[in-house]
C-alpha cells in the first residue's frame, strides 16, 4: 500500500484486500480526445462534488478558483508554482506534514485510517481558510478535495472506508467546487521514468503496479467528473519546464473560457 504526502507517494505493506477497493469497472478507456483540438463533454458522476454542483454557474469572467490535479509525479507542483506566479494567484498547498505517516509506513494496525483522517481534516481546513479570505486575484490549489477520497479507496479496508465516508461527507458537504480543474495525466511508463529521475529514497520503491493503479483511479474519477469546468492535459509529450513554448501555449489557452470538459494539446505534441 502507498499513501500520498505532498507531490508523491510512499510504500508500506498492503493489508489484505486493501487495493481491491477500486473495482474492475474502474479500468476504462483513457481520458484523451479523439484528435488534437477536439472538445468532448463527459457524463456526470455521483461524487459529492458533482452533487453539490450539478448545474455549475458559469460566467464569462476568468476562473477565480483553480485546481491542478493528477497522479503521482505527473507535474502538479511544478505547474502550480508556475501558474501561481504568472496568474498572481494565492496558492493552497497540499498537506506534507502528516504525523501518522511513520506508523503507516511500518504497517501498524489502524495507522492507515489515522493517516487518512489527518489528510482529510487538514485538507478541508486549508481549503476553508483560503476560501474565507476576500482578496483580489484567483486562488490556485495543489489538490482537489476529492483526491482524499480517491486514496482512501486505495488505502483503507471496507470497515475503515465506511467510517471514513461518514466523516468525509460531514466535513466537505459545503465546500464549493472550483471553477476550473486542470487534470494532468501521463502514460504509466512516463510516470515511472519521472519517478526514477527524481530518485528519492522513498519514491524509488514504488511498485509499477501501484503507479498503474493510481492512474486508473484518476482516469475513472475524471471520466465521470462534472462538478467544474475541466481542462485535460496529457503531459506525456509536454514539458512546461524545459520547453517554454508549451507553457506559453497553455497560458494563452487559459485566457480563453473552458466550458465543460476540453483538452489541451499543443501543436507539434504527439499523442
Amino acid at each position: 500500500m502507498f499513501l500520498h504526502s505532498g507531490t508523491c507517494f510512499f510504500p508500506v505493506k498492503t493489508p489484505p484486500g486493501a487495493l481491491n477497493s477500486v473495482p474492475d469497472s474502474a479500468i476504462i478507456r483513457p481520458l484523451t480526445p479523439p484528435h488534437a483540438g477536439s472538445h468532448e463533454t463527459m457524463p456526470g458522476n455521483d461524487s459529492s462534488a458533482a452533487k453539490r454542483a450539478r448545474t455549475p454557474q458559469r460566467s464569462p469572467q476568468p476562473p477565480r478558483s483553480i485546481v491542478i490535479e493528477g497522479p503521482l509525479c505527473v507535474g502538479k507542483t511544478t505547474l502550480a508554482r508556475i501558474l501561481a506566479e504568472r496568474l498572481h494567484a494565492r496558492r493552497i498547498y497540499d498537506c506534507e506534514d502528516n504525523p501518522f505517516l511513520a506508523d503507516f509506513y511500518n504497517a501498524k494496525p489502524g495507522a492507515a485510517l489515522r493517516a487518512q483522517m489527518y489528510f482529510l481534516i487538514e485538507r478541508q481546513k486549508r481549503l476553508r481558510e483560503a476560501l474565507a479570505v476576500e482578496a483580489p486575484g484567483p486562488v490556485l490549489s495543489d489538490f482537489l478535495m476529492e483526491k482524499d477520497r480517491i486514496f482512501a479507496n486505495l488505502n483503507l479496508d471496507d470497515a475503515e472506508l465506511k467510517l471514513y465516508e461518514r466523516y468525509y461527507e460531514a466535513l466537505t458537504a459545503d465546500i464549493p467546487a472550483p471553477d476550473l480543474v486542470i487534470y494532468l495525466q501521463a502514460k504509466p511508463e512516463i510516470l515511472r521514468a519521472r519517478i526514477a529521475k527524481k530518485a528519492s529514497r522513498d519514491e524509488s520503491h514504488i511498485a509499477p503496479e501501484y503507479i498503474e493503479e493510481v492512474a486508473r483511479a484518476y482516469e475513472h474519477f475524471f471520466f465521470r467528473y462534472a462538478a467544474s469546468d475541466l481542462l485535460v492535459i496529457n503531459t506525456s509529450d509536454i514539458d512546461f519546464v524545459e520547453r517554454s513554448e508549451d507553457l506559453q501555449l497553455l497560458l494563452k489557452r487559459l485566457q480563453e473560457p473552458v466550458k465543460g470538459t476540453q483538452y489541451f494539446l499543443p501543436l507539434g505534441a504527439s499523442e
